[in-house]
């Protein structure tokens, strides 16, 4: 039986995969891992459980919270808010753990779980696969002392976490928005009501779209996997910029005034010259995953900003954050984290913050983006193969070598095995597309000969 946690928590298609005992099972298991519930006789443990739109989260909301509660945990449900509201509100009410259920930018008949730690922190693996052990037990018939009369845990609503979150999003800002025209696309997801309340109370003109979800609409042809809505509606209504966000709203991407993209890679550029100007840009240093283009990298350098790499994954950049003590970081996704304001990252804080500095600099977000050139990336995944053997084939790697000199500085290759499948993704970046392609090209015919 493989492990069920992924690099997101818990995912599956709702009601199949991801089913009611699942959650009410983990959920019990989560309490005695991370609130430590009934070992403390002065500590009523607390929880704070969220979710996005989708029709299945209502049920699973359900199960989890029969699952906190009969673990003896007390319940604050905070209903549909975004996954980083739900980790700021750990923290801020002092709560021993947070649960998010949403499947981020999945289809709609996915849903997920995450687990969130004191303080509102994604969870280490040690402590995932305790959780998952635990669940594991009790699902073999491993008794657990279950609490009754006045040990149950209660429930309660806690309506006040959005307007708690949305000041908190407001109030972190370094100036307002007065004067900016925003188009927001909430993705008909967690953020429909928070990404246009926040945005407004910071003082801009907000134009809405995917802010009407109905529990089936979520991600449908909208959001940051979806942007061509979101360039048209800017064009129409004359923004500044458009801001989108996907499911769970802990992602952020952009559009310019003329509708073009702003990915995570260039969002991360005019954060990171911002926060160096306001001398919050901690060691001057950005950390970013190995997949942000190399033209990102370049512009770092001529402004004198380090970048850290880290294996492809919002958890290892945070982890790395964390560890170095690091201000500034994400991925070309639209992941970004600015850690002195959350502890994950934040789609709406994102925005705020892009729009901030180009309301603070009287700039357009296409001259703002324009610190970094995006060079041409090219992607082959080759199926079929031994990707085991990926670090250690000798004619794999002389000719990676090979390609690496040819592109020179303004190039670079990457082979990476997936986590899931029988393949390798081959990624070539140059300053010529068709260099690039051809480079591409050759390698994945050396990756089918040395590894199939």
């Amino acid at each position: 039986m493989g492990r069920l946690f992924g690099t997101d928590g818990v995912r599956g298609v709702a009601n199949a995969d991801l089913t009611a005992e699942l959650a009410l099972g983990l959920s019990v298991a989560a309490a005695h891992v991370l609130a430590e519930a009934g070992t403390f006789d002065d500590h009523r443990p607390v929880a704070v459980v969220g979710r996005d739109p989708r029709a299945s989260g209502e049920f699973l909301e359900a199960a989890v919270v029969a699952g906190l509660a009969s673990a003896g945990v007390d319940v604050l449900r905070v209903g549909v808010l975004p996954t980083p509201a739900v980790a700021y509100l750990t923290g801020a009410l002092g709560a021993d753990l947070g649960v998010m259920l949403s499947a981020s930018h999945n289809p709609m008949p996915d849903n997920g779980i995450k687990f969130f730690a004191r303080g509102g922190h994604k969870l280490a693996d040690e402590l995932e696969d305790r959780i998952e052990s635990m669940y594991r037990g009790h699902a073999s018939g491993e008794p657990w002392d279950r609490p009754t009369g006045a040990g149950v845990g209660r429930v309660r609503d806690y309506a006040e976490g959005f307007d708690n979150y949305v000041a908190h999003l407001v109030g972190v800002l370094p100036n307002r928005l007065d004067g900016l025209k925003i188009v927001i696309d909430g993705a008909h997801g967690a953020a429909a009501r928070v990404s246009p309340e926040a945005f407004a109370r910071a003082g801009a003109e907000v134009v809405t779209i995917g802010t009407d979800p109905d529990g089936l609409n979520i991600n449908d042809g909208c959001g940051s996997t979806h942007l061509d809505k979101l360039r048209a509606a800017v064009v129409e209504h004359g923004a500044d910029l458009g801001v989108a966000h996907d499911g769970d709203a802990d992602r952020c991407l952009a559009v310019d005034h003329e509708g073009n993209e702003i990915d995570g890679d260039q969002i991360l550029a005019v954060l990171a010259l911002g926060m160096r100007d306001a001398g919050t840009l901690r060691q001057d240093t950005v950390v970013a995953t190995v997949m942000s283009n190399l033209g990102f990298k370049l512009a770092l350098e001529r402004e004198g900003i380090q970048l850290v790499q880290t294996a492809v994954g919002d958890r290892y950049v945070l982890e790395e954050m964390k560890a170095r003590g690091f201000a500034l970081g994400g991925e070309q996704s639209g992941h970004v984290i600015v850690l002195d304001h959350a502890t994950t990252g934040d789609g709406t804080l994102t925005g705020l913050m892009l729009a901030a500095r180009v309301a603070a600099t009287g700039r357009t977000l296409a001259e703002l983006a324009g610190v970094m050139e995006r060079l041409p990336q090219v992607l082959i995944n080759v199926p079929d193969v031994d990707k085991s053997r990926v670090t250690t084939s000798a004619e794999l790697s002389a000719a990676v070598t090979d390609a690496e000199r040819e592109l020179g500085a303004t190039g670079r290759v990457l082979l990476r095995s997936s986590g899931t499948e029988p393949l390798v993704r081959v990624m070539v970046e140059a300053a010529d597309l068709e260099q690039a392609k051809a480079v591409a090209g050759r390698l994945a015919d050396v990756v089918k000969s040395a590894l199939g």
